[in-house]
């Protein structure tokens, strides 16, 4: 079973960059969709990035141009490049994936939600100051 642990959160300045991974311990990733939310407290974990299996991707409209999802060759690592990073952007970032391959994501077809994944990863902490 998957084991997902995220890296690369930690303190900057607004419009400094920062690069997320996620990684599933010995565990291949399924040919689902795979993605990042960020919550902060007191609101509901929302979605960032999503990446389908042919390479589909979808943002949230406040990161795009900013962020970008992408996966290693080895299915073994998901990364989120997080560039021009504002205050905003601080939450608390997670990873997830889901093993039966039957959740689809891309433009105009379909989004997930939280509850649509079966593996979420610890979180990585955000935080970005003015």
């Amino acid at each position: 079973q998957a084991q997902l642990v995220e890296s690369g959160g930690g303190s900057v300045q607004s419009g400094e960059s920062l690069r997320l991974s996620c990684t599933a311990a010995g565990y291949t990733f399924s040919r689902g969709c795979m993605g990042w939310f960020r919550q902060t407290a007191g609101k509901e974990r929302e979605g960032v990035a999503t990446i389908d299996s042919d390479g589909s991707t979808i943002y949230a409209d406040d990161v795009k141009g900013r962020f970008t999802i992408a996966q290693d060759n080895a299915k073994t690592t998901l990364y989120l490049q997080m560039n021009d990073l504002t205050p905003e952007d601080t939450a608390m970032y997670y990873c997830a994936a889901e093993l039966s391959g039957f959740l689809r994501c891309a433009p105009g077809v379909y989004q997930p939600y939280p509850g649509d994944f079966d593996f979420w990863g610890q979180g990585t902490r955000v935080t970005v100051s003015s």
